[in-house]
């Protein structure tokens, strides 16, 4: 028997050791770190195999106690290795040089940096406004001369452990690539209305700007991320400025409370879209210093992705924005549509959700909530991620002020991916792939029994071939790409040049899903640090679309010499596919948006 149990213990005991290994380096890799746990855990393992073997044969006390000492040791490492909060440079790479002239603005003076071959100057971490929670923001100045080399800190916002983050990139890339280098995070605080500029460095007025706004579903996000750094644009000629707005139960947390005291403090009855109001300010505020910076205040695109284009929807609709911008460019979301399927709610809607925050934190007034600590707060279990119809930055519903002829921008540069909603759909059904069997109950619970039934009649042939991809697709149209399809037309019926893309282009990181353009139409690949990812084609590619952006930017028309033509869209199903082919391609969603436009007609609010 006891050699029988030694037998075992030579088989099992390396088998099962090397799965424990492998997932504690596998975990390593995602947490983010410092290296030194890392290696620290190595050691560990290495010493507790050797210790284990040595006590093989000891009393069970003993062996336990070897168990127990690698639990304890182990677990407290896994606690302690969290990545360290840290400014995050502006520049890419170390030491960068400043700048010997300062930039003077209307509100102070900021010294910046170079890029690295002193083709572009950037001015990060500049405040542009301050604000009280639940109130307009104000006007912001300073005395000293700013340090423009750091971002500022993110807004408030719930953080997700990066084991969670590091599992979504495997999922994106279909594989695990790892490196083990810390990624500090940015610090957080609740007033931290940034915006950062990049601008060519050369001596020049009226240059056309490029104002970016981040997305993450109005919770999330930072002015900060590589995928939209404006170093490229700059190199070509446009001033880009990314800018940050308050998120979530900061940015648009609504009550009627908050409504009746903005009408006696600024006669604004304004509650819920705060975000939004910070937006526009930012935009007063870059019209106001345009010409500091050498600007050009009547040539001004605004751009956004996912919640940063359904922004710029509302930006496009907000008779407090008209004049304040030019030109328009939408990635993967708007509010132009009959009935918004995300980023948009009722007013009454939003009065429930405050209603239920008050209640969760024990406050019976607003003053209670007031006083709730920022890092209670944001992980409320209440989101706030839509805007809403106020009646001061939104007077109309977002289609309606189409209808009306009333949009702001005169140009409109849109699109979306092919695969918007597998970030989103796949989470949701974990654990619960969809399948033929049950693809039908789930289509009725979002669109009732009627058109439930309608849209899978219409995908069975696809249904029968890959239902998971099929309703993984259906719910790209939903969510995404019919609104866009809505915007566009609405725009041209109201005269507006309009280019609509679709984004098809695969590759090694996130591809044609929610996001994967950005880094393409902003120049930003090499900054991705994923040399797999992407080859020659990508690299084309980048340069293609970053020109169009550029172009746009400049002269509200995407074409320019050597690049292929971007005819405009006239509403006859056509696109313009950017991927591995450019040029326009059919609509292939016209069946589809029909039942869906019905399901809307309807009234029917499933869920």
């Amino acid at each position: 028997m006891k050699k029988k149990n030694h037998l075992l213990f030579w088989i099992l005991f390396p088998i099962g050791w090397t799965i424990i290994s492998l997932l504690l380096i596998f975990y390593y890799d995602l947490a983010n770190g410092p290296i030194i746990f890392f290696i620290l855990e190595l050691i560990l393992l290495v010493v507790f195999f050797a210790l284990r073997v040595l006590v093989r044969n000891r009393r069970a006390l003993t062996r336990l106690a070897v168990w127990v000492g690698f639990i304890t040791l182990t677990t407290v490492l896994i606690l302690s290795n969290n990545p360290s909060i840290a400014k995050k440079s502006a520049a890419y790479y170390s030491k960068p040089e400043k700048i010997n002239e300062v930039l003077s603005l209307n509100e102070g003076k900021v010294q910046g940096i170079y890029n690295k071959d002193k083709t572009v100057q950037i001015y990060a971490g500049i405040p542009y406004a301050q604000a009280e929670r639940w109130k307009e923001p104000k006007a912001y100045t300073w005395e000293n001369t700013l340090d423009g080399s750091y971002f500022g800190p993110r807004m408030m916002q719930p953080v997700n452990h990066p084991v969670i983050g590091g599992l979504v990139d495997i999922y994106s890339e279909k594989g695990w690539h790892p490196n083990y280098q810390m990624k500090p995070q940015q610090d957080m605080k609740e007033n931290s209305l940034y915006l950062n500029i990049w601008k060519p460095n050369i001596e020049a007025t009226n240059l056309p700007i490029l104002v970016y706004i981040h997305g993450g579903s109005l919770t999330t996000g930072s002015s900060a991320y590589e995928d939209y750094n404006g170093e490229s644009m700059a190199k070509h000629g446009v001033i880009m400025i990314t800018i940050q707005y308050r998120l979530g139960v900061f940015g648009y947390f609504a009550h009627p409370d908050l409504k009746n005291e903005a009408q006696n403090e600024t006669g604004h009855a304004t509650t819920g879209n705060y975000g939004l109001l910070d937006q526009i300010f930012a935009l007063n505020w870059i019209n106001n210093n345009a010409a500091n910076f050498g600007g050009d205040k009547n040539n001004i695109t605004i751009a956004g992705e996912s919640a940063g284009s359904s922004s710029v929807s509302a930006l496009c609709t907000s008779p407090l924005a008209k004049g304040l911008f030019k030109r328009a460019i939408g990635e993967s979301s708007s509010l132009v549509i009959k009935r918004a399927p995300h980023t948009y709610r009722t007013e009454e809607a939003a009065y429930k959700v405050s209603e239920k925050i008050l209640k969760e934190f024990n406050c019976k007034t607003i003053d209670d909530l007031r006083k709730v600590k920022a890092n209670r707060l944001v992980n409320t279990k209440n989101k706030n991620q839509e805007m809403m119809l106020d009646g001061y930055a939104l007077t109309k519903d977002p289609y309606q002020v189409y209808l009306d002829h009333e949009n702001n921008e005169e140009a409109l540069l849109n699109g979306y991916n092919v695969k918007e909603a597998d970030a989103f759909v796949v989470p949701t059904y974990l654990f619960s792939p969809t399948n033929k069997n049950n693809i039908l109950e789930r289509l009725q619970k979002v669109f009732g029994e009627e058109h439930g039934k309608k849209i899978h009649d219409l995908y069975l042939p696809k249904i029968n071939e890959n239902a998971f991809e099929a309703f993984n697709e259906i719910f790209s149209v939903y969510w995404f790409i019919m609104p866009h399809h809505t915007w566009s037309n609405a725009a041209l019926n109201n005269g507006l040049d309009v280019y609509r893309y679709q984004f098809t282009k695969e590759n090694g990181f996130h591809a044609t899903y929610h996001s994967g353009e950005m880094a393409y139409c902003y120049g930003n690949l090499e900054r991705q640090n994923k040399p797999y990812a992407y080859n020659d084609s990508d690299y084309k590619l980048q340069d293609i679309m970053l020109n169009y952006w550029v172009n746009f930017a400049k002269n509200g028309n995407p074409n320019g010499n050597g690049l292929p033509e971007w005819k405009k869209y006239e509403s006859n199903g056509k696109v313009m596919e950017l991927g591995t082919n450019i040029g326009l391609i059919d609509d292939h969603y016209l069946e589809l948006y029909s039942l869906i436009n019905d399901f809307i007609d309807s009234g029917v609010t499933v869920s």
